[in-house]
C-alpha cells in the first residue's frame, strides 16, 4: 500500500440503462438483465439510445446547453455525476484538479452534407460548389460545437475544473490512453486528483456510418456480444453513453476523508498489427503484464462484437486464465470513447459491493462465487488499440 496508490473515489456513469452509478449497479446486478433497444430509427441497425435526461441537473445555464451537441452535453453530464459522487464540488478541489478526456469528432450537419451531394448531381464545377456552400450553409457554431477538445472545455466552463486539460482522439484508444495517462500522473506524484473519462452519442446517421463503412456494424435482430459471429454485418451494435470518473491518491483520497469504491493497481496498452494475425497473443501479453492474482477473476469485458477482435479476446481470456468473463456490450452497446472508462467503473462497483454480475449471457459466461477482491477490465477495439486494467480493493 501506498500514499500515491491510484483510488476510484466517483463514479458518472449514463447509458441506456439510466444514469448513475448505483442505477447500473441495480439493472446489471439483477439476473435476466434486458438491453433497451431502438431496432426501428436506424434500421437494419439496432441501437442502444440514451434514457431520457434533465440536463439541467448538472448544466444549468439554457445557453450552455444550447451551444453544446449531445455528446458534448452528455459528457459534462457524466462528468457532473462523478464529481457529485466524489464530493468533489468544492471550490478549492475544482481549481487544483487535472482532467483527461476521451473524445471523438462532432457530429456533422447532415441537411448540409445532403444539399451537396444533391446539388453535385447538376453540376461539374463542383470546386466552386464547395466554397459556396461552406461560405452560405455552414454556422458559425457548428465548427466551436465539432472541436474534440470542447468537451474539457464546457466541463472546465460548467463545472469549475479548472486544473491541466489533456484530450485524447482516437476511439477506445483514446479512453484507455486516458485512463493509462491519468493514472500514471498520480503514481509519479504529478497530479493528487484527476477528473477522466469519455462520452459517445450514437443516435446521428454519420455516427454509425463511421462503422459502416467499415463493415463493422451487425444487422437484422439483436444478440449477446459474443453470439454474433455468424451473423450479418460485423458485429458490432453501438450504445449511447459516458463514463466519467474521479481517481486521486489515496493519500489526497484520505486526508479529505472520502471513502473510494476500489483502486487500479495497473493498466497495460498496445497496439498489434492485426494484419498479421497476433491478436490473441497481444491480447495475453497486455494480461499478463498486469500480473493479476492466480485465482479464479472476473473480467468485466469491453468486447466490441466485431468479429475479429472479439473472437481473439475470447481466445486470449480462455486461455490466460480462469476468467468469469462478463462482456457489458450486451446491454449498453459499443460506447467507443467511453468503452474502457466504463469497463473499470463496472470493475469497481463489483468490488465495492462486495458481489459478481450475473452472467450476461447465459450461454457463453459462466457463474461466479464470492466476493471480488481483484477484476480485471478489457477493451479490444473494435478495429485498432488494445488495454487492460487490474481493479482490487482499495
Amino acid at each position: 500500500m501506498s500514499a500515491r496508490d491510484v483510488v476510484i473515489t466517483g463514479l458518472g456513469l449514463v447509458s441506456s440503462l439510466g444514469e448513475g452509478a448505483e442505477r447500473h449497479w441495480q439493472a446489471l446486478s439483477a439476473p435476466g438483465a434486458a438491453p433497451v433497444l431502438d431496432a426501428e430509427r436506424f434500421d437494419p441497425y439496432t441501437i442502444h439510445p440514451l434514457p431520457e435526461i434533465d440536463w439541467g441537473l448538472q448544466i444549468a445555464k439554457r445557453g450552455d446547453q444550447r451551444q453544446m451537441e449531445t455528446w458534448q452535453r452528455l459528457g459534462t453530464y457524466a462528468a457532473g455525476v462523478a464529481l457529485d459522487d466524489a464530493g468533489a464540488k468544492d471550490e478549492a478541489l475544482l481549481a487544483t484538479m487535472d482532467m483527461v478526456v476521451a473524445a471523438g469528432g462532432g457530429e456533422r450537419d447532415v441537411n448540409v452534407d445532403q444539399a451537396i451531394l444533391d446539388a453535385a448531381r447538376t453540376r461539374n464545377d463542383r470546386d466552386l460548389l464547395l466554397n459556396e456552400k461552406l461560405t452560405t450553409e455552414l454556422r458559425p457554431t457548428l465548427f466551436l460545437a465539432q472541436l474534440s477538445n470542447l468537451l474539457a472545455g464546457n466541463i472546465s466552463i460548467v463545472h469549475k475544473v479548472t486544473g491541466s486539460s489533456r484530450t485524447f482522439m482516437g476511439e477506445e484508444g483514446a479512453g484507455i490512453s486516458a485512463i493509462e495517462t491519468a493514472a500514471a500522473r498520480i503514481r509519479s506524484g504529478q497530479s493528487s486528483h484527476v477528473l477522466v473519462g469519455g462520452a459517445f452519442q450514437t443516435e446521428h446517421p454519420d455516427m454509425l456510418l463511421g462503422y459502416e463503412l467499415g463493415g463493422f456494424l451487425h444487422r437484422k435482430r439483436w444478440k449477446p456480444v459474443w453470439q454474433r459471429a455468424a451473423n450479418d454485418g460485423g458485429g458490432v451494435i453501438s450504445g449511447s453513453g459516458a463514463a466519467f470518473l474521479v481517481l486521486e491518491s489515496r493519500e489526497h483520497a484520505e486526508a479529505r476523508g472520502h471513502k473510494p469504491y476500489a483502486a487500479i493497481k495497473a493498466v497495460a496498452s498496445g497496439r498489434a498489427r492485426r494484419d498479421e494475425g497476433n491478436l490473441p497473443e497481444a491480447v495475453s501479453g497486455l494480461l499478463r503484464v498486469l500480473g493479476a492474482p492466480d485465482e479464479p477473476l472476473m473480467a468485466i469485458s469491453g468486447a466490441s462484437g466485431a468479429h475479429s477482435a472479439t473472437g481473439a479476446e475470447r481466445a486470449a481470456l480462455a486461455s490466460a486464465g480462469d476468467y468469469a468473463v462478463r462482456g457489458f456490450s450486451t446491454l449498453t452497446g459499443h460506447l467507443k470513447e467511453a468503452q474502457f472508462p466504463f469497463a473499470i467503473a463496472l470493475a469497481a462497483l463489483a468490488i465495492r459491493h462486495g458481489a459478481h454480475y450475473p452472467a450476461f449471457d447465459a450461454e457463453n459466461e459462466t457463474a461466479a462465487e464470492g466476493a471480488p477482491r481483484s477484476v480485471v477490465a478489457t477493451t479490444i477495439g473494435y478495429r485498432r488499440f488494445e488495454g487492460a486494467a487490474l481493479v482490487v480493493a482499495a
